[in-house]
């Protein structure tokens, strides 16, 4: 009888053990060809200002096979309590979904693009596939203007990240990312205001 307890507790033991390695396996995430912070961000519905700042990351640079961390710390408990509750709109304010604060207002002249078309790889600057992924939005911009990923709120178009940028893109000029070809010629060219979110 004490030799099957001891099995038991032996067996007990292991299975807990390796269930331990699989939420710990569970806590990180391992870059695979193609992806970006804002594609991670969305997957693992972890905010890319998070992933950066739990990664050490400088930049929005990241390779294949790079493991991340994308668990939160056990000390953001109480922030993210704050995170949750709703919160009035003001100038400085967006609603609680994305609480985020607005860090800066401009207005800029918006054109519109699409990579439906002969030759157009459909790739970001960062690595976002757009034709893999038609309903993104996203802008291309002047990292100069607006840094790459930056998360972004633009009048008449919604949330979005900053994640391409064009030659013909200098100064307060944007890009939104349409679609179809359609699409981005209804939008045309106009002036709106873009609010950059922290």
């Amino acid at each position: 009888m004490k030799k099957f307890l001891t099995t038991l507790s032996l067996a007990a033991f292991l299975l807990l053990a390796h269930n331990s390695g699989a939420s710990a396996a569970s806590n990180t995430y391992t870059v695979k060809k193609g992806d970006s912070l804002y594609k991670i961000s969305k997957t693992t519905h972890v905010s890319i200002t998070n992933l950066k700042k739990w990664n050490n990351l400088k930049s929005d640079i990241i390779r294949p096979n790079q493991k991340l961390k994308i668990t939160k710390p056990a000390t953001s408990k109480a922030t993210n309590a704050k995170t949750t509750k709703t919160v009035k709109k003001t100038s400085n304010q967006v609603t609680a979904k994305n609480s985020q604060k607005v860090v800066k207002v401009f207005t800029v002249s918006a054109s519109a693009y699409t990579v439906s078309c002969a030759g157009c790889s459909g790739k970001t600057y960062t690595g976002l596939n757009l034709k893999k992924n038609p309903n993104q939005k996203v802008i291309s911009v002047d990292p100069r203007v607006i840094p790459l990923g930056s998360k972004v709120y633009v009048e008449g178009y919604g949330y979005a990240i900053a994640a391409d940028k064009g030659s013909a893109i200098k100064g307060k000029k944007i890009d939104v990312f349409m679609p179809s070809h359609k699409q981005a010629i209804q939008w045309g060219r106009k002036t709106v205001k873009v609010k950059i979110l922290k």
